[in-house]
């Protein structure tokens, strides 16, 4: 069985003038004979990516920018009569049908993009309305466990993240203290596990690691201002996020820590670095 979208390892049947035959009597695909190893024999196995185009199916070695069921930040190149057209890294550029786009895709700009098969042509396709996407089955993951993440879109609440390559996740406005790029690649943490498969994402360390964290950034700080900065406890929430990008709680803990640790002092100026 050859699985579209996907690298499938198939052997070789015979090699022909336009390439290698690849498969057996029931699904073939053919290998360009641009694309064939030096000293390809037949009945040998090869590792190819199948795809499709105009023609059907095709194979190539070369590994594109994602695969089926996957996403990745793509550049829009054109717009022609049935949709846009991205750079996924083959030959043949990647279809997004207009259909498929959540919002209308203009030449130049970079969106992410899935890949899944068209269910009346049974062809490759693009899309960036990604909310069928997701895997649910989220069981594999815990509050605490720490999950690679791309953003995709900003909503009222926060922004829209891709965790771990596959499941849908939300880091809320209020744990966020810079502007997210739409397909900026981050580290986070998940913060909680929904009923609904759905993640609630913290872009902090959860518990103490959380707080070294902190700590670490509020030192740095005070190193490069000299040693001393205009904040404490009483100071505005904004002015902290805007300085040192951290929740006024998780400033308040850090600044206590080190504190106990005697490495700051705090008076009703701010804080001072000790060591």
């Amino acid at each position: 069985m050859i699985e579209i979208g996907r690298f499938n390892t198939l052997p070789v049947l015979h090699v022909v003038q336009q390439g290698a035959v690849l498969g057996d009597e029931d699904a073939q695909v053919l290998l360009p004979a641009r694309e064939i190893p030096c000293q390809l024999q037949e009945g040998e196995p090869i590792q190819v990516f199948v795809y499709t185009n105009s023609q059907g199916l095709a194979a190539t070695l070369t590994e594109p920018k994602l695969q089926l069921g996957g996403f990745a930040l793509l550049e829009v190149l054109e717009v022609g009569e049935y949709g846009a057209f991205v750079d996924w890294g083959l030959p043949k550029d990647l279809l997004v049908p207009f259909g498929n786009q959540y919002r209308p895709l203009k030449t130049g700009e970079r969106r992410v993009v899935g890949l899944r098969i068209h269910l009346k042509t049974q062809r490759l396709v693009g899309t960036t309305t990604l909310s069928g996407m997701f895997d649910d089955d989220v069981s594999g993951l815990s509050p605490g466990d720490a999950v690679d993440l791309m953003v995709y879109g900003k909503i009222e609440h926060g922004y829209q993240v891709i965790v771990a390559g596959r499941h849908a996740g939300l880091i809320y406005g209020d744990q966020t203290f810079r502007r997210l790029e739409h397909g900026e690649q981050l580290q986070g943490w998940v913060a909680v596990v929904r009923d609904d498969h759905r993640l609630d994402i913290t872009l902090q360390r959860p518990g103490r690691a959380g707080t070294d964290d902190a700590s670490a950034v509020i030192l740095a700080a005070l190193d490069a201002a000299g040693g001393s900065l205009p904040l404490h406890d009483k100071s505005h929430p904004a002015v902290i996020q805007r300085r040192l990008h951290m929740s006024k709680k998780a400033f308040k803990k850090a600044v206590g820590s080190l504190y106990r640790n005697r490495l700051i002092e705090i008076s009703e100026d701010g804080i001072r670095r000790l060591k």
